[in-house]
Order: C-alpha cells, then structure tokens, then sequence
C-alpha cells in the first residue's frame, strides 16, 4: 500500500512540474508507518526547509483519497497556522488529478478552516478540521490527528507553559478514535521541548 502513496506523491510533483526529492520519499513512508503500525504515534522533525510540512499535506490528501471516510484534525499553536495546513490540502485535493471525484459539488463544507470531501453519508465531523492547541475541542472525535507546529515561543517559553501544553495534549486521547493515529511535526523551541518526552511518542 506504500506505493500508493508514493504514486500519489509523484503525480502530485509531476502536476508541479518537478521531481520527488529522495528525503520526500523517505518522510512519506514514515508517516504512511505511523498511520499503520501500533502504537500509531510519531515525531517527525527535519531541517528547515525541508518540505516536511509540504509532505504530511500530500499524505493527509492522499490517506482521504483512500479512505474517504477518514476524520482528520490538525492542531497548531495558533488556529492560523493550523488553517495554513489546511489550505494546503484543500489545494491539493482541488488539483491532484487523482481526486476530482472527491470534490462536493455543494461546497457548503469548503473553507479555510474544514473540509468536507465526498464520502460515505452518516460521518458528522468535517473530513478536514482545525484549531489552535487551546481553541474548542470538546466533542471532537478524529481518526488522523496531526499536531503541526505545537510547540513555538509563546506556547514553550516557560515551565508553566510547557506543562499547560503537555497537559492540553493528553486530552487529544479523548478525542482519537480506536487505532487512530497521532502525529507531531514541529522543531523544538527550548531544551526541555515537548518532544524530548512520551507525550510525543
């Protein structure tokens, strides 16, 4: 099933004009391991500039593409952040030729902050959700959560902060549906970072 997803990666490139870099690859199958193996938690940190970001939003589009019935929720520091990413899976979807029979002809569900492809009828969370790390998660339920960018300066720059957000992110097990995965992406911002612990992991 790997190969599905670098197919979809590579046609995603060739639609950009360019060629998939190694690395991108690599980060790819990492993320398709997470989605897949138990305990389906992860951490994916690169250097800057790598295109990490880029990836896990080709990977979101392509776990929807097929599982359409897939509930994902990113969470960043900010809900900014967050809606950044989810831009950049709507953008995919709406140009990845694979995809064009994922796009609802009602796009009452199509905004920068959620997304609501085609799908199995019955599902009530959007396919694609954000929200800051503090905003309105009660009720929520997801079965990919991906946690982009958590950790920054105004979230970490104390020890109450950093406990405040350690805290914030054990609830996100109330809102995971059984099997579902979890994963972090994000650069730490101090020495006693989120991600030198299990809350991570």
């Amino acid at each position: 099933m790997i190969t599905e997803f670098y197919s979809f990666l590579d046609e995603w490139n060739r639609v950009l004009g360019f060629r998939t870099p190694a690395h991108h690859k690599q980060i790819m199958e990492f993320l398709f391991s997470v989605l897949c193996d138990a305990p389906h938690r992860g951490l994916l940190m690169a250097f800057r500039h790598s295109g990490k970001s880029t990836v896990v939003g080709i990977f979101a589009a392509c776990v929807l593409y097929l599982r359409p019935q897939t509930r994902i929720l990113i969470l960043s520091a900010e809900t900014g952040l967050a809606t950044r990413m989810v831009s950049h899976i709507r953008h995919i979807l709406e140009n990845h030729p694979w995809c064009r029979d994922m796009i609802p002809s009602n796009k009452k569900e199509w905004a920068m902050g959620r997304i609501t492809i085609n799908r199995p009828i019955g599902i009530r969370e959007p396919s694609v959700i954000c929200q800051g790390v503090y905003g309105n998660i009660t009720g929520m339920r997801a079965d990919l959560i991906i946690c982009d960018d958590v950790e920054v300066p105004n979230t970490s720059n104390t020890a109450q902060k950093r406990d405040n957000l350690r805290e914030r992110l054990r609830e996100l097990d109330f809102i995971l549906s059984p099997n579902g995965a979890m994963i972090y992406i994000g650069t730490p911002h101090t020495y006693d970072t989120i991600y030198r612990t299990s809350d991570a992991d």
